[in-house]
């Protein structure tokens, strides 16, 4: 069975990704209430995070966490085995498709080729759920949450919503041009006026 796949967002008012000061302690606090199985990323979100992770202590895989799955067509992302060292996931899986470029023969790195030029994300989490994920949370900026919302692969959307419009910036959903009915499943609000919105995806 397919799992239940959450996307959690921190976003401004006008739906921007970047372009202010996002509450991270909030956001990654918050994220722990749902104890994902898998923790579904993007390569962009990854390259922009690079230079933290390269000093950023490693004290090994944390056997309880989460699986981090990485959405990765062009292998432009070239650290998996420091993210895999973090501590916050158990172990990595890259995530590439058939036109992928080549990647190290000595690479101690789990993968899944699928998908012809793109990775086939429906494929990714039929495979997820038989591997025994029920939950998979989807931390990464527009494109592939857009992705994901195209094919209607999205159950759940936590955005959490800072009070600043950013104006020209990438936006959470991307290029995703759909049409989504929502149904509010829980509203909170934080000093100094972060706002939580969660919505179930109706049907």
């Amino acid at each position: 069975m397919r799992p239940h796949v959450l996307a959690h967002l921190a976003i401004s008012i006008d739906g921007a990704t970047t372009g202010f000061e996002a509450d991270q302690a909030r956001f990654y606090a918050m994220a722990t209430l749902w104890q994902e199985d898998v923790t579904l990323v993007g390569a962009d979100t990854l390259l922009a995070q690079e230079s933290a992770v390269r000093v950023a202590p490693r004290p090994g895989p944390r056997a309880a966490g989460p699986l981090l799955a990485v959405v990765d067509s062009r292998h432009r992302v070239h650290n998996l085995d420091a993210l895999r060292d973090l501590g916050y996931w158990s172990d990595v899986l890259a995530l590439y498709s058939e036109l992928t470029p080549a990647r190290a023969p000595d690479s101690t790195i789990q993968e899944c080729v699928t998908g012809y030029d793109h990775v086939d994300l429906a494929e990714v989490l039929d495979l997820l759920g038989r591997r025994g994920a029920k939950l998979v949370r989807v931390d990464s900026g527009g494109a592939l949450v857009g992705a994901l919302l195209e094919q209607g692969l999205v159950d759940e959307l936590s955005l959490l919503i800072h009070p600043v419009v950013v104006g020209d910036a990438p936006r959470w959903h991307d290029t995703f041009t759909g049409h989504l009915d929502l149904a509010l499943a829980n509203v909170e609000t934080f000093k100094p006026g972060i706002t939580w919105l969660r919505y179930c995806v109706a049907g």
